[in-house]
């Protein structure tokens, strides 16, 4: 018989420690290391273990055949629809709307002929009825339970192998196998083994709600990432109506694809044209917004970025992002003042990426640069342009990848002309009015006039 011992985990983030600590030094949360008991493993549980039957990599099978809902960006995300035998991970902030896209989702899929199982543990049935029929869910064919036992749970989908079940939410699971108390690491990390291993033992496609640390990661430990298939977030401002469902991990698709989706009354409402939300009014610009043709996933996605240069009193002036990379602004504010000789060391710096939306990929320094010089030159650049381009350490301009669909989305929407590196081939056949720049300080020079430089220009 195994030995059981203790050891002292991090509920945040998952490490192991040898003592208690009040702080975790892997990721510096305090008060949330406890002590857990666990099964020693060793050589000697592999002593009585069976063969397994091994096959060639090439077969004979159907391929898969994915279920799709009556959602197109829930599809998008997913890769196209559901996967059997597919376990999802779904995160986000309390409030933000998880239930209630996944509660639409099931009424999707259980109109279109799948058996549904929706179970809750977080609230009582009679809540989950409530919000079905302020959403007009009501009489969409799925089952509902209200439970915690995982040992109960797993049974009932074991006998009654629906299509799809949504576990609400996967820190609230409590096995009696494990003692420690429901959202603890070894809680979470033994619900979510059991109910993924159930989803490839019988093809259920299960679906997890996940709740989020205050850096916005799910709660528990990353292995529990490591166990699905697909890890979706659900990111949003609690004052603005506008959603985004961010694949950061599928198997079945591709990842950082994302679904846009606004809330409204009646629950959530798909977003047809994305790049539409995230732009401002074109008619009157004014300095220091700058249209940024970005890609997130497969999708081309215009969006508007904001920069806001003023004059700091302070010692050490203020460096404020929204949406976009803190360590990347600085980057670029060093680039303009080595390479450029554009200061803002006396000068509050404020990024926002409008309509809520988060950028990561570097195709977005050109138009974070040119919205920094706009704001601090007090120029407008045209509203008929779309920029975009990566900037390296030393002032040049690196291409970026689908340069084409990014302009054929800026097309779409009426702009007709772009600011991109140069080197971009994929461009020759287009219509719009493409301006190519080798280097940061060509572009502005080119794009806002000669600005009075305060390094000297470098001799040949």
């Amino acid at each position: 018989m195994a030995k059981s011992s203790t050891q002292f985990t991090c509920a945040e983030c998952g490490a192991v420690h040898k003592k208690w600590a009040g702080r975790c030094d892997a990721c510096g949360a305090w008060n949330t290391i406890s002590e857990e008991q666990v099964l020693e493993t060793g050589p000697r549980a592999a002593a009585g273990g069976r063969r397994i039957a091994l096959g060639p990599l090439a077969a004979d099978d159907k391929p898969l055949i994915r279920r799709e809902s009556g959602i197109a960006e829930l599809n998008r995300v997913l890769g196209g629809g559901l996967v059997p035998g597919s376990a999802i991970l779904v995160g986000g902030d309390p409030g933000i709307g998880k239930s209630t896209l996944l509660l639409q989702a099931a009424a999707d899929f259980a109109r279109g002929g799948a058996n549904v199982v929706y179970i809750t543990g977080e609230e009582a049935a009679a809540q989950v009825r409530m919000r079905a029929d302020r959403l007009g869910l009501s009489q969409a064919p799925m089952r509902l339970a209200a439970e915690t036992a995982l040992r109960d749970i797993v049974a009932t989908l074991d006998k009654e192998r629906p299509d799809l079940a949504i576990i609400d939410s996967i820190q609230t699971m409590w096995s009696d196998q494990i003692g420690a108390a429901p959202g603890s690491v070894s809680q979470v990390r033994a619900a979510a083994h059991d109910l993924t291993s159930l989803a490839k033992r019988r093809g259920v496609s299960v679906m997890l709600v996940g709740h989020v640390t205050k850096d916005g990661q799910i709660a528990g430990p990353r292995v529990v990432e490591h166990m699905v298939d697909t890890v979706l977030y659900f990111e949003g401002e609690r004052g603005h109506q506008f959603r985004i469902l961010r694949a950061v991990k599928n198997r079945f698709g591709p990842a950082d694809e994302i679904g846009v989706f606004e809330m409204t009354g009646g629950g959530l409402s798909e977003v047809a044209n994305p790049s539409a939300l995230f732009l401002g009014e074109r008619e009157n610009r004014t300095p220091g917004a700058v249209v940024f043709a970005g890609i997130e996933g497969t999708r081309p996605v215009l969006v508007e970025i904001q920069a806001l240069v003023a004059s700091s009193p302070l010692a050490t002036p203020r460096r404020s992002v929204v949406g976009w990379d803190g360590a990347r602004l600085a980057m670029i504010l060093a680039v303009l003042e080595a390479r450029c000789g554009l200061a803002f060391a006396g000068h509050d710096v404020y990024l926002n990426v409008a309509g809520g939306l988060r950028i990561g990929e570097p195709a977005a320094d050109l138009a974070v640069a040119a919205a920094l010089v706009s704001a601090r030159q007090d120029i407008a650049l045209p509203p008929d342009a779309a920029v975009f381009g990566e900037i390296s350490l030393s002032g040049g301009l690196r291409p970026v990848a689908q340069a084409d669909a990014r302009v054929r989305e800026a097309q779409k929407l009426g702009f007709t002309r772009a600011y991109v590196p140069n080197g971009l081939k994929s461009l020759d056949n287009t219509d719009m009015q493409i301006a190519r720049f080798d280097t940061l300080r060509g572009f502005i020079d080119g794009i806002f006039g000669a600005i009075e430089s305060k390094i000297p220009e470098r001799e040949d």
